[in-house]
Order: structure tokens, then sequence, then C-alpha cells
């Protein structure tokens, strides 16, 4: 929203640089005006102007307390443009151009990787729903295995004694286990889709504990009920 709201102020200081008042003077008369979440930075610059605060300064004070990258790359700009004496004006178009393409860019990647998202998310619940098709339909068929040698008797080992026969499958220990492997699933999917969504890992803790929870959520719910 700042850099939106910074967006329309740099265009409306372009507009009354061009009618022919100094910066200062436009920032000033922009005091009262409503920038949304921009409008505190904006007054507290206005402060520092009217209190004899060189522009410089006051603009890097600006820069530094809004807080965005693309805002404080603005202002680095618009200060050396001040201190040049150059055509502000002209440099005030063009930030404002640069802010306009920044945001529409931002736009067009996260609609671009919104399916992407959606896929993790639908890819994970079909990982959840096979690993517990695995441990209620599927592996519980090899306990009743018995007899069986030849070549598939060292993979029965694990859960058929040789010598008598006898099952050693444990379902709460299998379960125990697929239920971490779920969890940790979600945690690692969640760090990617965060990272594929808005480029940082960090941004995917809440994506990872979504699915850890829902994985956890899941596997104790289909214990409790189908174990």
């Amino acid at each position: 929203e700042k850099n939106e709201k910074f967006l329309e102020f740099a265009r409306n200081l372009a507009e009354s640089v061009k009618s022919g008042n100094p910066i200062g003077q436009s920032i000033l008369n922009m005091r009262n005006k409503n920038f949304g979440a921009l409008t505190p930075h904006v007054q507290k610059l206005a402060n520092q102007i009217s209190l004899g605060i060189p522009m410089s300064r006051a603009f890097a004070n600006f820069g530094d307390e809004v807080g965005s990258i693309a805002v404080q790359r603005a202002v680095t700009l618009i200060r050396e443009a001040e201190e040049a004496g150059g055509q502000i004006s002209n440099i005030l178009d063009s930030v404002a151009n640069s802010i306009y393409q920044i945001e529409k860019l931002k736009k067009e990647r996260k609609a671009a990787v919104y399916s992407m998202v959606v896929q993790g998310y639908i890819i994970f619940f079909i990982f959840i729903g096979i690993m517990l098709v695995m441990q209620f339909k599927i592996l519980p068929l090899t306990s009743d295995m018995e007899g069986m040698s030849g070549g598939l008797s060292a993979d029965i080992d694990t859960l058929t004694d040789e010598n008598t026969g006898e099952s050693d499958f444990d379902p709460k220990e299998l379960s125990k286990h697929l239920l971490i492997l779920l969890i940790v699933q979600g945690l690692c999917t969640g760090l990617v889709v965060g990272k594929l969504a808005e480029g940082s890992v960090k941004s995917g803790i809440k994506h990872s504990f979504i699915m850890a929870s829902a994985a956890l959520v899941i596997g104790s719910g289909a214990n409790a009920f189908l174990g």
C-alpha cells in the first residue's frame, strides 16, 4: 500500500513542480492530503522541511521510515536530482513510472505463481491420501503373508519371521512413523511454496504451519477412526 501511495505522491509532486512551485513548497502544500498508509510519513517530511532541515536529509529520513526498498531507491534519485539542480519534474515523472512498473510486475508475478501454490497444496493432500491408503489398505495385507520362499523371501523377512511364520507387523508403530513423515513433508513443502509465492523461504513458514497442522489433524483422525 505504501508503494502504491508513494506512486500517487510522486505524481502529485511532479505536477506541482511543473506548475512552478519549488519542491519544498510543493511538499508543504500536500501536507494535509490523504495518502493512506503513507500520510504520516508525508506529514513528517513536510514538518521537517518547515523546520529548516535540509531537503536531502528530510528525504533520507522519509525513505528509511517508510521501509520500502522501492521507495528508498526512488528517494535516492530525488535527492540526487535536487542536489544537482536538474529538471526535478522529469526525475519525479521517471520515479513515478518506475514505481508503477515495479508494482505492475509484482502483481503479474503474484498471479503467475498462484496456480503453482494451488498445485503445491493439491499435490501435498494427494500425498497424504496415498500414505493413508498404504497404511490402512496395502501394508496390512503384508501381515498375512506366510510360507513364501524363493526370490521373495528376503523382502518378506522384515514382516514375517522365517522360522515361525508369525507376523511382526505392528500397525501402531507404522502409523507413528507415517504421521511423522507427513508432518515433515508438510514443513518442507510449505517452505518451497513460500519461496515460489513470495520469493522468500521465511514467507513459507505460514504455509509450513498450515500443511503440518493439516497432516497432524488428518493423520491423527485417520488413526483414531480407521486404526
